[in-house]
């Protein structure tokens, strides 16, 4: 065994990241204990204890974690644009573009990451915080080792373009269940705020903010009419910040209660 999992508790190391289900800046997230169910609005992802991978910047994900032995531990390295344009000019990297739409980049098992892990021990001391006069020195040190082992993580990484216009249809049909602000989703399409309302509207006839809750609402009237499911099960994943605000929405929606759909 290359380490000793019980020793490495949940940190980040990195500045804050954004607690919303828009990803502000890349970071490396490694399982230490427990499951993690990812999604991006195009597929689904599994991460198990001793797995890790990339998530992507300026994209919409979410994860929920699962225990095992009532144990869940996560490691999380931010990668930050200044310090991403530093390390880039440091050893000698263009700046790239891609087009991949995934969220979540598997990375390639390489046996110096869980050795990497363990060596955080030492720099913080039951927090989740590694100290912060070592943070760009260990996360320069790690960025070396993926480089070295995934040749694919420049063009991700070493891409500092905010998002083009796309197709605005296609992405809020793919995206809607994503609890962000719609200043998010402007800024995901390629638009300014304005824009993105009044190409909505041409669109779809009304206000983002409408749609969004009216599309989430159908969605949940099928999975609980025709798959069974719970209220408490499907609120989260469909954007709705607590089960009191949905049960409110949808019954002003449909005129009963979700739980009366229930089979």
């Amino acid at each position: 065994m290359l380490f000793k999992a019980e020793k490495i508790q949940s940190c980040y190391i990195g500045p804050q990241i954004s607690p919303e289900q828009f990803v502000e800046e890349h970071f490396f997230l490694y399982l230490v204990k427990g499951k993690i169910q990812g999604y991006d609005g195009h597929q689904n992802y599994t991460l198990h204890a001793g797995e890790c991978c990339m998530v992507r910047k300026n994209h919409l994900a979410r994860y929920n974690k699962e225990k095992e032995s009532d144990q869940f531990e996560k490691v999380v390295i931010i990668f930050d644009q200044p310090f991403l344009k530093e390390f880039m000019s440091k050893h000698n990297y263009s700046e790239a573009v891609t087009s991949d739409e995934n969220a979540f980049i598997r990375l390639d098992q390489n046996e110096l990451i869980p050795h990497f892990i363990q060596s955080l021990v030492p720099y913080y001391k039951g927090g989740t915080q590694v100290d912060e006069r070592f943070s760009n020195i260990k996360r320069e040190e790690l960025l070396l080792i993926l480089l070295q082992s995934n040749p694919t993580l420049p063009t991700i990484l070493f891409d500092f373009g905010i998002p083009e216009k796309i197709n605005l249809e296609e992405f809020m049909n793919r995206h809607y269940k994503f609890n962000v602000s719609i200043e998010r989703f402007a800024y995901l399409t390629g638009r300014s705020l304005s824009v993105f309302k009044k190409d909505f509207a041409s669109l779809f006839g009304e206000t983002p903010s409408r749609w969004l809750v009216k599309k989430r609402l159908q969605e949940a009237h099928f999975q609980l009419h025709h798959e069974g499911k719970k209220p408490s099960e499907i609120y989260l994943n469909l954007g709705f910040e607590d089960l009191s605000h949905f049960s409110f929405a949808f019954k002003k929606q449909f005129g009963v209660a979700p739980s009366q759909l229930t089979k």
